[in-house]
């Protein structure tokens, strides 16, 4: 995805939890935005695996 194809919006997040992905982010060599990036994108493909039919 190109840079201009993504939407900028506002996150309110804790202090304590912004700190711990700014560290995270620092150890896989990523921006905090990537990694957020990076997390949500695995949670959707967690969730789209665990998906059934019948779900």
């Amino acid at each position: 995805m190109a840079e201009k194809d993504k939407k900028a919006f506002v996150l309110r997040i804790s202090p304590a939890l912004l700190k711990e992905v700014e560290t995270w982010a620092a150890d896989e060599f990523r921006s905090t935005n990537g990694q957020i990036e990076y997390l949500l994108n695995q949670a959707l493909k967690l969730r789209k695996k665990g998906k059934t039919k019948e779900d």
